[in-house]
């Protein structure tokens, strides 16, 4: 329990009820907020009712910039060599199923002489995080000092760490109990969230891939667009140069769901293969950053820049070399990357059962729903109940069907993977 429940300008209970009841926050109180997160004096449950009162009643810009700003400042900045300036970009998602993009990305990527220097999450509700898939190869270590990431840059040109007592800590306090609340969707948190991670990484340019549908955070796209908006007028004020996608989470990305399985998958990718539509995603946001930074002259050319890294094995290559770096056995990592299908499975996380999936009768794939899936993967230890909860790597799904596929009855629409029987008896 926390000593004092004063930590500056007004206490704790105050201004959760002044936002409770709809009152803006003044930037005093919202920094107050975030120093009582740093210093501990705010009880866990005062944490999860002022995310609450700030789901319920929104934050206006000023407000959420504030609070951007309040977690950034809550750790150190990252420090570059002048030299690199114009050449750091990144990019966020806001979580889908399925979504294994920032593994194939940021190599690539560093592949066309960027600096992707991407500080990442874990899994929010559904939606898997980018930290937990690249947990699921051994070694892998997300904890990075300021002094290593400059170093992987240096020698690799990308990363993928996570927040620690000196990078955004705020935030990672933070993050942890949306997880566990159900706050994860609220616009201002996403978007101070999201925006205090790349200020600190002090970016050039910044895509973010705002997803909609029924396995979003957001099921419509007016909602999705609000955010989008959001993190290009924040992303404005803090001098990030901000684009936004928006694109549809109603379907898994790719054909894999499941930390491990989404491991192989993203590495059937940076071969130059794997699915469309997790390809097509990929080279297009890729190509965006790369003409937004002025490093393709037109997307069309950032595009195909890009996917010439993938087919080139120029992206597996930096992918390998950040293994090395970031922890991962240097045999391991070299098997990994140049290892058959079947060896691979060897080599990460593999469940005791397996269990087809079969067409209860004859027909035509209308839908794939992914928030089902995803929600089974979940309560079958993909997905964590309570901040700091371990995660089940090998628990997984692969579809072996596509939209508007003609099956027989009996034939297969998925392998799922797990720690035991009956997987999907639900």
């Amino acid at each position: 329990m926390a000593a004092t429940q004063q930590t500056g300008p007004g206490s704790i209970p105050e201004m959760i009820k002044k936002k409770r009841d709809g009152a803006r926050l003044e930037e005093a109180e919202i920094r107050s907020f975030v120093q009582g997160l740093t210093e501990g004096t705010v009880q866990e449950a005062q944490i999860g009712a002022m995310l609450m009162a700030i789901r319920l009643q929104g934050m206006d810009l000023g407000e959420t910039e504030t609070l951007t700003r309040a977690l950034a400042e809550s750790g150190q900045h990252l420090q570059w060599p002048e030299a690199w300036g114009g050449l750091l970009v990144d990019k966020h998602s806001t979580g889908g199923v399925g979504d294994k993009v920032s593994l194939v990305l940021a190599p690539a990527l560093a592949a066309c002489g960027c600096k992707v220097p991407m500080i990442s999450g874990r899994g929010l509700g559904h939606t898997g995080g980018t930290l937990d898939k690249l947990e699921a190869i051994p070694g892998f270590s997300v904890v990075q000092s300021p002094e290593q990431i400059q170093e992987l840059l240096e020698h690799v040109g990308c990363c993928i760490v996570g927040q620690s007592q000196e990078l955004v800590p705020a935030d990672g306090i933070l993050y942890a109990i949306r997880d566990v609340t159900a706050t994860v969707d609220s616009l201002p948190l996403i978007t101070a969230s999201i925006l205090s991670k790349k200020a600190v990484e002090r970016l050039s340019t910044l895509v973010v891939d705002v997803k909609f549908g029924e396995a979003a955070i957001f099921p419509n796209q007016e909602r999705a667009r609000e955010l989008a908006q959001a993190l290009v007028g924040v992303g404005a004020r803090l001098g990030i140069r901000v684009a936004a996608a928006l694109t549809t989470m109603d379907s898994p990305l790719g054909h894999c769901v499941g930390h491990g399985l989404e491991v192989e998958e993203a590495l059937q990718c940076l071969e130059g293969g794997g699915p469309t539509d997790l390809r097509d995603l990929i080279t297009q946001l890729g190509g965006s950053l790369l003409w937004l930074n002025g490093q393709a002259a037109t997307l069309t050319q950032g595009v195909a820049q890009l996917g010439a890294m993938l087919d080139n094995g120029s992206a597996l290559g930096r992918f390998q070399a950040m293994l090395e770096a970031q922890g991962v056995a240097s045999d391991l990592a070299q098997a990994l990357c140049s290892g058959s299908p079947a060896q691979r499975q060897g080599l990460l996380p593999t469940a005791p059962f397996k269990e087809e999936l079969r067409a209860a009768s004859e027909g035509t794939v209308q839908m794939i729903q992914a928030l089902p899936l995803a929600q089974v993967l979940h309560e079958l230890g993909a997905g964590r109940n309570r901040a700091g909860e371990p995660l089940h790597h090998d628990v997984g799904l692969e579809l072996l069907v596509s939209i508007g596929q003609r099956l027989s009855a009996g034939e297969a629409l998925g392998v799922g993977v797990g720690a035991a029987e009956d997987l999907f008896f639900l």
